[in-house]
């Protein structure tokens, strides 16, 4: 019987930890979408779908549980606008439509297409919010030194668990290139 040399030995093991590095990369590389389609599916991190919801649905039932709906926003990488919403929070009944308003300015010299990204917190209540139209779903293209108040409508189903009583709607802005 042969006995493998030292060459064979150190080109296996050369062979083994490429293959390991590559397999570890991908899985890296692929942790990202994962992600993405776990928190898009179960709404983990506030994140929901950009669909509009049927706005009939919204008059079916309105309970006399109100929710104290938080209202915030922030700017991404240090962007020279102003944004946020026109009131820091409203209180709504549940299946209630209710229309909330956020201000952006575009303080830049320059004509702008940006993205806002919509987080529902806590997590478990992002499920049940349904939004019938906002700024969120599409792109906004903003004139240089423009400024407008842009609308959501949205209602919480009867499906929000009981212990929820607050539930904070936030949106990141992002300047599209």
């Amino acid at each position: 019987m042969k006995q493998p040399s030292q060459n064979d030995s150190r080109r296996k093991t050369t062979l083994l930890l490429l293959l390991s590095t590559c397999l570890m990369f991908g899985f890296g590389f692929a942790l990202v979408p994962m992600y993405n389609v776990l928190c898009d599916i179960t709404g983990l991190n506030g994140r929901v779908p950009l669909v509009a919801a049927e706005e009939s649905a919204a008059y079916d039932i309105i309970s006399d549980r109100d929710v104290v709906m938080e209202l915030a926003a922030t700017l991404n990488q240090g962007m020279p606008w102003e944004f946020g919403p026109d009131e820091d929070q409203i209180e709504i009944q549940i299946g209630e439509l209710a229309e909330v308003s956020y201000y952006a300015h575009n303080k830049t010299g320059r004509d702008l297409v940006i993205q806002a990204i919509p987080s529902i917190s806590p997590g478990m209540a992002a499920k049940h919010l349904h939004k019938i139209e906002c700024f969120c779903f599409d792109r906004q293209e903003f004139s240089a030194g423009e400024a407008r108040h842009m609308p959501v409508r949205f209602y919480l189903d009867e499906g929000l668990p009981r212990h929820i009583d607050r539930v904070t709607l936030s949106y990141t802005l992002f300047e599209i290139k």
